[in-house]
């Protein structure tokens, strides 16, 4: 027998997302605060299976997967489940478009950090999660989580850490200095890669810039974030001077992009490169581990997480029988695995986590995200990346004096968050 939410729940839920949804019938892609009614029954298996069909919107990465859930959900449920083949890089527009006009897909794929602009343009709605919230790892769930609400079902979790030739350096760093310090014992003409570029890289910067306590926003106690800008003052300005001073050094150089970063550690030009599991695949040959990013202000560094998962339309007519799919046939551990084996990326559900992380570099990756905080994904975040990595690369370069530099940034990103509003 399968777990379910009963159908007293389901309508309930179904009820509360037509309110919130403001048109419609409202799907959910959320999970809000769990009612106790997270029994398993197969009455609530039936009533919500009674035929019909729900349309998935998917990727060539995880199409075979969704279509294995999907087979098992009709065949208990009897209804039919189609997807659609989309290309990533369209799916968060097209979405945008398409459900205010009564079209789109009653469920897709998609990121965390769209959750912003879907819920602003009122295109998603919450999931039921219930009990199932607590299966999943901690920042999965917070990924997805404004306003109390879940509007994701997650089943990713990816974020970079400090990828290490154990050939070039047998122990991890504790801090920054210790992993300059190893490497320029192992002699490599770069002692640690960052990638930067003429344009900066804040995504890659940013665990050494939380190391010095400035996160970029304000972090409410679940997970979610606040509009308060957060990254300036004496801490900002401390991260500021080390930037500076790495730069002079040579440990940071903005001729450094991603492509001669990941080639030059491919060679052995470094012990160190902090980077993601997109990266693994360049590095065929080396023995490689994982470890969590060295601080260099004394504080964690925390890189960004970023969470896949699937949205619900808020507009679909298919609530009840979205949330049983999503919730019982791809928050399991066998679906969760299948779309790991497909992208490489540790499951966002626990258990699936656990047995992925029998593969080291998975489970390298995994422990550091434990301690990764989610990419903000409130529109207020679309006003800071045009300042934000220009500066950082200002200052590394010596074109900019630090201080006065990151003042202004946050002063300029201020100014269009004020004008946004």
């Amino acid at each position: 027998m399968r777990r379910s939410i009963t159908l007293a729940a389901a309508v309930g839920m179904t009820m509360a997302l037509a309110a919130c949804g403001g048109g419609g019938d409202a799907t959910d892609d959320e999970t809000t605060a769990a009612p106790a009614a997270e029994e398993t029954t197969e009455a609530g298996t039936e009533a919500a299976g009674d035929g019909g069909t729900l349309t998935v919107w998917v990727d060539e990465t995880r199409q075979a997967a969704v279509e294995t859930a999907a087979a098992a959900f009709e065949e208990e449920t009897g209804t039919a489940v189609e997807t659609v083949l989309k290309n990533f890089e369209d799916i968060r527009a097209d979405f945008n478009a398409q459900v205010p006009t009564g079209e789109g897909p009653d469920i897709t794929v998609g990121a965390h950090d769209w959750l912003g602009e879907l819920t602003a343009n009122g295109v998603v709605a919450p999931i039921e999660l219930g009990d199932k919230a607590a299966e999943f790892e901690t920042v999965a769930v917070e990924a997805f989580t404004q306003d109390g609400q879940v509007y994701g079902l997650p089943y990713a979790v990816e974020n970079i850490g400090l990828i290490r030739n154990t050939a070039l350096a047998p122990e991890a760093p504790a801090t920054w200095d210790d992993a300059i310090a190893a490497g320029e014992a192992a002699g490599t003409e770069y002692p640690i890669l960052i990638q930067m570029g003429e344009e900066g890289d804040p995504y890659t910067m940013y665990p050494m810039q939380t190391s010095f306590g400035a996160p970029v926003f304000v972090q409410n106690e679940d997970g979610s974030y606040s509009p308060e800008l957060a990254l300036g003052g004496e801490a900002g300005n401390a991260f500021a001077t080390w930037l500076a001073e790495q730069g002079a050094a040579g440990n940071l150089d903005t001729a450094v992009t991603y492509d001669i970063a990941v080639e030059a550690f491919a060679n052995g030009q470094s012990p160190f490169i902090i980077g993601g599991p997109w990266m693994i695949a360049s590095f065929e040959g080396l023995d490689l581990a994982v470890d969590p990013i060295p601080s260099a202000g004394g504080e964690p560094a925390q890189p960004f997480a970023g969470v896949q998962g699937f949205y619900v339309n808020a507009q679909s007519e298919n609530a009840i029988l979205a949330n049983d799919f999503l919730v019982n046939y791809m928050a399991t551990e066998d679906a969760q695995l299948a779309l790991y084996e497909a992208g490489d990326r540790p499951p966002a559900l626990t258990a699936a986590a656990d047995t992925a992380a029998a593969d080291p570099v998975t489970d390298g990756f995994r422990t550091v995200g434990a301690d990764a905080v989610p990419m903000p994904s409130i529109p207020e975040m679309g006003s800071v990346w045009a300042f934000w990595g220009v500066t950082e690369a200002g200052i590394v370069n010596g074109s900019l004096e630090p201080v006065a530099a990151w003042e202004k940034m946050v002063s300029d990103i201020q100014g269009a968050l004020d004008a946004a509003a």
